[in-house]
């Protein structure tokens, strides 16, 4: 007979990226931030400074972006090799 999962238990799971999908959803949502953040960035430092934090904004998230989509390669691979010493 298996134990129930605990309420807290449930709750972190729904805070675990399972799949590219959601994955990519985060990724868009940090990218739309981003985007905000860049703007408001443009209006408060006009010029060259602007543009240099909004390109730094947005070059955070590309590379936060690339670091979720590795992860998730690692962590199918890992998967797959452990299924395989078991089998």
């Amino acid at each position: 007979m298996q134990k129930k999962p605990s309420l807290l238990r449930k709750i972190s799971r729904l805070f675990i990226i399972k799949n590219r999908f959601e994955a990519s959803a985060i990724i868009y949502a940090l990218a739309l931030g981003s985007a905000e953040r860049g703007h408001i960035y443009l209006s408060q430092y006009p010029g060259v400074g602007g543009k240099l934090l909004f390109l730094a904004s947005c070059v955070a998230v590309f590379m936060a972006g690339a670091k979720i989509m590795d992860a998730m390669k690692y962590e199918r691979e890992a998967k797959a090799a452990t299924v395989e010493v078991e089998g």
